[in-house]
């Protein structure tokens, strides 16, 4: 059946030929040769590579590090030889790449269907669902587009980083420093991915290279506030157990990821509030607007935007309430609450790069609860809904503000991320089954483990708070909503002192006083007040894993410390802070771990099929 698209026609005319070629060999640009290279190599090339990241650190740590950074390194090299006007071909194929990536993320809704034990429909029909899911949340980010990127001109941190690393194809020696570093990354990540599964003294110490590279990302303010709320949990086990809240037995994530689900609540409660009221401020008193004709680049055939928002939005519900079984109404229900999350999630990320998909998640389903919901299935699948929709749109969202600064044609990049999203939906299930497959301890219920009993390298963080959250709807624990409450009350409470105290001009002069006060202010920062989104990273992992987070952190915020510091000398060309040494290490060491473990599981099951 066929859709509408919200293009224009003629959205693949072949373009007028590019100057500044340097290789001729190249399909030319604006050919159907040129658009099938770059599709072909952002959708299965660079996509399943950035999804095999994302899957794997889901599955190990519980978040995942977009992929539009590395995505867009390595096709500017792939796009080095069209010169300038490389830039948007580059900029195509890593937002193809970073829908594929995106959508193979999203395997720990199947992963929380083995662990609560609920029927799990045939692949092909969970393909299909969340292929809607995926369209229709990418109509929805691209029906926001004009008022974040165009009116509000949110900075969209990771956006912006592309756009800057994709304008560098005219600096082919930066570019190549890039890709070595990157690479470099990769190396350590398989070597100490197959090590640390293989080598008994690495195993004892869980060593976890993509846990590393994951803090050389973040840095140490956050890391090591992980670590700070994974030693408080260890330490408040006996006060948890006095309380009820735990057994002698039991981890105490078991009980910390509730106060850290509501740490996040309660700090969003007051950042969604001071965002929306920036929002109405700029919707207000926008940016002097051109009095110049909007550009051919920009322009987007609103009709078909909306049939096709309706159009996936109905088959969402369809496909829900036909293949899945699933009640229409609160089908109806999340398909509604993403248009008004997305928005949300949107503003956070082109605000502060980080999109609270997995709050989007549970807000959904605290929202049901109240409504009647007792079914975990249909928690899952509506909630789903909106975690997979929310994380399509902010990606478009980012991807349209890096086409924003380079001038890139928005319904040519709607169609690449479109066939991604085609390509992720297959692989969000497919990679689910092989990681599972090959590693059975992924198919196991943490949230009934005891302590000790946790697998070091599958943490599964993500998964923790899916099913713990669902699992409310069933087996009602009073103590439970409790831990919720109380998390929400000091996130709130920490943010606000956090806000009120950073802001101070005491504060401000201390801080700037010199080493001593520059000290002072990390410690608190990081180990005093932290922010309660990065302490609650520690509430949903084992020490461990908070312990190489931190120590990742630690190298990064030392290194690049140093590296401020050291004369520069007149012949060096500095990368840019994006594109710093430890950042391209960093997420080297999580795709080359990934890929370890992918290649290990493999094996695996080559061994068990041939046996």
């Amino acid at each position: 059946m066929s859709t509408p698209l919200p293009t224009a026609p003629g959205a693949f005319e072949r373009a007028a030929p590019a100057t500044g070629q340097r290789w001729a060999w190249l399909p030319a640009i604006g050919s159907w040769q040129y658009y099938l290279m770059l599709a072909a190599l952002g959708i299965f090339i660079l996509g399943p590579l950035g999804g095999v990241t994302a899957s794997y650190m889901n599955f190990s740590i519980g978040f995942f590090v977009g992929g539009q950074v590395v995505a867009g390194i390595l096709g500017s090299t792939v796009t080095l030889g069209y010169g300038p006007e490389g830039k948007h071909g580059a900029n195509y194929m890593q937002t193809a790449a970073a829908s594929v990536a995106g959508m193979s993320g999203m395997g720990v809704l199947i992963q929380a269907m083995v662990w609560m034990g609920l029927p799990q429909p045939p692949a092909w029909q969970l393909m299909l669902f969340m292929g809607a899911i995926g369209m229709f949340g990418a109509g929805v980010g691209m029906l926001y587009t004009p008022i974040l990127v165009d009116r509000l001109q949110l900075t969209f941190p990771s956006g912006f980083a592309v756009a800057n690393i994709l304008r560098a194809l005219t600096d082919p020696a930066l570019l190549k420093r890039s890709v070595a570093r990157l690479g470099g990354g990769i190396a350590l990540g398989i070597t100490g991915g197959l090590a640390s599964a293989k080598v008994a003294a690495l195993g004892a110490i869980e060593l976890s290279t993509s846990t590393l590279g994951a803090g050389m990302l973040v840095g140490a303010r956050i890391g090591i506030a992980a670590l700070v709320a994974g030693l408080t949990g260890s330490m408040l086990i006996p006060t948890f157990v006095d309380m009820g809240w735990l057994q002698p037995d039991e981890p105490f994530r078991k009980i910390t990821f509730l106060i850290g689900l509501g740490l996040i609540m309660g700090a969003a409660i007051l950042d969604i509030g001071e965002l929306l009221i920036e929002a109405w401020r700029r919707w207000q008193s926008p940016p002097a607007a051109s009095t110049e004709p909007e550009p051919a680049w920009k322009r987007m055939n609103y009709p078909r935007l909306v049939a096709w928002i309706v159009f996936w939005g109905a088959m969402v519900v369809v496909l829900g309430a036909t293949i899945l079984h699933q009640p229409i109404g609160f089908l109806v229900l999340a398909v509604l609450l993403v248009l008004v999350f997305s928005l949300i999630v949107g503003i956070s990320l082109g605000i502060s790069d980080s999109a609270p998909i997995s709050a989007a998640f549970v807000a959904a389903i605290v929202l049901m609860a109240a409504l009647g919901l007792k079914d975990p299935t249909v928690g899952l699948m509506a909630g789903g809904i909106l975690l997979v929709a929310c994380s399509v749109g902010s990606d478009m969202q980012q991807d349209r503000s890096t086409g924003w600064r380079l001038g890139t044609p928005r319904t040519l990049q709607f169609r690449f991320q479109v066939l991604g999203l085609v390509v992720g939906a297959v692989l969000t299930v497919g990679f689910a089954k092989l990681f599972m497959s090959a590693y059975p301890v992924l198919a196991l219920d943490q949230t009934v483990m005891k302590a000790g009993e946790s697998p070091a390298q599958w943490q599964s963080a993500m998964t923790y708070k899916f099913v713990g959250a669902l699992r409310s709807l069933t087996d009602d624990k009073p103590f439970q909503r409790h831990a919720i409450v109380l998390g929400i009350a000091l996130g709130l409470a920490v943010q606000i002192v956090r806000r009120w105290l950073f802001s101070t001009p005491a504060y401000q002069r201390f801080k700037a006083s010199g080493k001593a006060g520059g000290a002072g202010d990390f410690l608190i920062d990081a180990v005093v007040l932290p922010s309660p989104y990065a302490y609650s990273f520690g509430t949903f992992f084992g020490i461990a894993t908070s312990a190489w987070l931190a120590i990742g952190g630690v190298i990064s915020s030392s290194a690049n410390w140093l590296q401020a510091r050291r004369p520069r000398q007149p012949s060096e060309q500095a990368l840019p802070s994006d594109m710093s040494t430890t950042s391209l290490l960093g997420g080297g060491l999580i795709a080359g771990d990934a890929l370890a473990a992918l290649g290990l599981g493999v094996v695996g099951l080559l061994a068990t099929v041939i046996a």
